[in-house]
């Protein structure tokens, strides 16, 4: 009889471990588009992380949560707020300010004949 130890594969999938959540910032000065976004990617989980949403509605909101939280991974911005530009000078002040190069920027908008 031999004094090794045998071990039983473990199936990968039964391994559940918390790595966390990816923290999303949606920008958009309608209510219905937060509602929306949450409601598509709420069972969305990528490299075994969650994610977990922050909402700004408007330009400044924008920037103070960034100000707030130095861990964004995704903000998925809107173009046209406030004004016809706000999600780009959110943008600019993202990369050029903070000097934040992490955090990737999605725009997005529902006026697509105002806005690049």
């Amino acid at each position: 009889m031999s004094d090794d130890l045998l071990f039983i594969d473990e199936d990968d999938d039964e391994i559940e471990e918390d790595l966390g959540a990816w923290k999303i910032l949606i920008v958009d000065d309608e209510p219905e588009v937060h509602a929306v976004t949450k409601l598509a990617l709420n069972d969305f989980s990528l490299n075994g992380k969650t994610l977990t949403f922050v909402s700004a509605y408007s330009g400044e909101e924008a920037k103070q949560c960034f100000r707030e939280n130095n861990d964004i991974a995704v903000v998925l911005l809107d173009v046209v707020m406030e004004t016809d530009d706000a999600g780009l000078k959110v943008a600019d002040y993202i990369r050029n300010e903070l000097d934040n190069h992490f955090t990737r920027i999605i725009l997005r908008t529902g006026q697509p004949g105002q806005a690049p």
